[in-house]
């Protein structure tokens, strides 16, 4: 049996596809009760400690919401001007000057 591909085309504007990925709400967390200020510096903020300051909560924790794409995200919190790997991140992996970051899984 021979069969011709369909050539109906379909009904309406034609569709477009978004290039915009789409961005979860992912909480990052901080224990530093001592800590002046802290702050979230990631690939997605292109590191500057000044986009992202964390709030800090009465029991010392300092929490920041960020909306992420899917896929893995390199960061570090920055505490009291000093860079600091998160313990409890999904993993450790090295940035371009081989110095250990911080990995999340956004999905």
């Amino acid at each position: 049996m021979n069969a011709k591909p369909s050539e109906s085309k379909p009904s309406g504007p034609p569709r477009r596809v978004s290039s915009k990925k789409p961005l979860y709400a992912t909480d990052f967390f901080c224990r530093a009760p001592k800590a002046k200020s802290v702050s979230l510096i990631c690939d997605f903020n292109e590191w500057d400690p000044a986009a992202n300051p964390m709030t800090r909560m009465p029991d010392g924790g300092w929490v920041v919401r960020v909306s992420l794409p899917q896929g893995h995200q390199r960061y570090l919190f920055m505490v009291d001007g000093k860079p600091t790997l998160d313990p409890n991140a999904v993993g450790k992996v090295y940035n371009e000057r081989n110095e250990p970051v911080s990995l999340v899984a956004v999905s």
